[in-house]
C-alpha cells in the first residue's frame, strides 16, 4: 500500500509538472502571437488576446480593460500607423522580434508571469505617400516586458502587459547620438483622447536614462528575489 501511495503521488507530481510545461508553451505562443499581430497592425486581433479586465502599461500610463486597450491600439496606433485601416500596409515596417523569455506558472496554474525582450525595426518606405507624420523614416527600438497572464475558461490571456521601452534611435544616427522619440504620458483620458486611464506613481525614465526592470522570478542559482 505504501508503494502504491508513493506511485500515485509521483504520478500526480509528474502530471502537474507536465501541465505547467504545457501552460508555459501556451503563454509563449500567446506572447509571440501578440508580436506577430503587432508587426502587421492587426489590432483587433491584439485586443482579443487580453482578459476582460486586462490592462496595458505603456509610457508610464495605465490603459484599463478592453476599452483602454482599444484606445491604445486602435484609436492611437491604428489611426497613426495605418490611417485607421487594418494592416499590413504597403511601405510600412513595424517588425517586433520577441525573445529571451522566462515564464513562471503559479502552482494552481491559474495565473503566470512572463519576461520577454523585444527588438523592433520600424519605419516607412520613401514611396509611401501617407507616412505617419513625426515618425522617423527608419528607426530601432528595444524594450522589456514583465507581463501577467490569467487563465479564463481554460484559455490563457494577457492580464497585464507591461512594456518598458529601453531605447529608441533613428537608423542613420544610432543610439549613441539620439534620445527616445516617444515620451512618457502626462495627461490622462478623457482630457487627452489618446491618453491612459491613469498615470503611474513614478514616471519611468527614457533613453539615454536607464532604469532597472524588476525581475518577477528568483535568481535561478541562489534562489533569492532580485528587485
Amino acid at each position: 500500500m505504501a508503494d502504491e501511495a508513493a506511485l500515485r503521488a509521483e504520478i500526480e507530481a509528474l502530471s502537474a509538472r507536465v501541465g505547467r510545461l504545457e501552460d508555459a508553451t501556451a503563454i509563449r505562443k500567446l506572447h509571440y502571437a501578440y508580436g506577430y499581430y503587432i508587426d502587421v497592425c492587426m489590432y483587433d486581433e491584439v485586443i482579443d488576446l487580453f482578459a476582460e479586465d486586462g490592462e496595458v502599461i505603456f509610457l508610464s500610463g495605465i490603459y484599463r480593460g478592453k476599452a483602454g486597450a482599444a484606445r491604445l491600439y486602435k484609436t492611437w496606433f491604428q489611426n497613426f500607423f495605418t490611417g485607421g485601416r487594418p494592416g499590413p500596409v504597403d511601405g510600412f515596417l513595424l517588425d517586433h522580434f520577441q525573445m529571451q523569455d522566462i515564464i513562471t506558472v503559479a502552482e494552481d496554474r491559474g495565473t503566470a508571469k512572463g519576461r520577454f525582450r523585444a527588438l523592433l525595426a520600424g519605419g516607412s518606405h520613401e514611396s509611401r505617400t501617407d507616412a505617419p507624420e513625426g515618425l522617423p523614416a527608419q528607426f530601432w527600438e528595444a524594450g522589456v516586458y514583465e507581463n501577467d497572464y490569467v487563465r479564463e475558461q481554460g484559455v490563457w490571456k494577457i492580464a497585464r502587459l507591461d512594456y518598458r521601452v529601453q531605447w529608441q534611435a533613428d537608423y542613420e544616427a544610432g543610439w549613441a547620438r539620439q534620445e527616445a522619440h516617444l515620451r512618457p504620458a502626462s495627461v490622462t483620458f478623457p482630457e487627452n483622447p489618446l491618453g491612459p486611464d491613469e498615470l503611474l506613481s513614478e514616471t519611468r525614465p527614457m533613453w539615454p536614462r536607464r532604469a532597472h526592470v524588476e525581475f518577477h522570478y528568483a535568481h535561478p542559482v541562489v534562489q533569492q528575489a532580485l528587485r
